[in-house]
């Protein structure tokens, strides 16, 4: 089983990491308390858990003291990797004046900065058996990508969308790039082919006798080709490129479904016709 201990300083970033591992696929648990770990990843490997993340702090106080003796014999047994995540005191006393969260070992009889002081002394022994990453110049999406590359992950989510439809029935809300395919000789107008839509072959042959269609089409794919992969670093996990004609029937369904074949060696594709019953 490949396990991964997320902890560190409250405010430090370990929310976004656990949420990188959940994102590529591992069982995640937040705040587990420090002396159920062994016993939580004995009863997960038994079921079958191939790949877990925990993410540990400070409020599990009373397991602390004897957590790096319990990570030392799971090391010997799991492929383990532990990351301690850090940052600055005025970068931390920034970031709960931002969002107003009270600091966990903040009782009302200490000062926010005193919190910082007490958690960072009582997590240093782990400090010094992890990796540690100093987040304090860092942004959320930064640490993300950082995270993948240092744990040698790769989002198993990300999912290319191709989806067409009719503007007359406006623009889809989860569309990342809109193209107006409008302006290009439309098959309905043509009394046999209005009844097909873009998936009928009377209708491709249609459109691909037409060199406006093949000449904006190639550009289409090769600005989608060109910034994917900046797309992808973004840590996103779909991206949708919607098409759209007058009907949403036979323009933008052709371009959906062709598009989504040019890509679909290099990515995962999924293709929706959404005024197609």
């Amino acid at each position: 089983m490949r396990l991964v201990v997320i902890t560190g300083l409250s405010g430090s970033g370990k929310s976004v990491a656990l949420n990188v591992l959940e994102d590529v696929g591992f069982y995640c648990i937040d705040n587990l308390p420090a002396a159920l770990l062994p016993e939580t990843v004995a009863y997960l490997e038994l079921s079958g858990y191939q790949d877990v993340g925990v993410s540990i702090d400070a409020r599990g106080e009373k397991g602390l003291a004897r957590l790096p003796a319990d990570l030392g014999r799971l090391r010997d047994k799991l492929d383990l990797r532990v990351i301690f995540l850090t940052a600055k005191e005025e970068t931390l006393l920034k970031r709960f004046a931002e969002t107003r969260r009270r600091h966990p070992l903040n009782t009302g009889e200490s000062s926010l900065y005193e919190s910082i002081r007490a958690e960072r002394e009582m997590l240093g022994p782990l400090a010094a058996i992890a990796h540690r990453v100093d987040t304090s110049e860092t942004s959320a999406n930064a640490l993300r990508a950082w995270l993948k590359d240092l744990l040698g992950l790769r989002s198993a989510s990300f999912t290319l969308v191709f989806e067409s439809f009719g503007f007359k029935h406006g623009i889809p809300l989860d569309a990342d790039l809109v193209f107006d395919v409008r302006c290009l000789p439309n098959p309905h107008y043509d009394p046999h082919l209005r009844p097909l839509s873009g998936r009928d072959a009377a209708v491709i042959a249609y459109l691909q006798g037409e060199p406006q269609v093949l000449e904006m089409l190639e550009d289409i794919r090769a600005y989608v080709g060109k910034w994917l992969p900046a797309y992808i670093q973004d840590n996103r996990s779909y991206f949708t490129v919607a098409l759209g004609c007058t009907g949403g029937q036979h323009r933008s369904v052709y371009f959906a479904e062709t598009l989504a074949d040019s890509f679909r060696d290099s990515q995962p594709v999924l293709v929706r016709h959404r005024e197609l019953s």
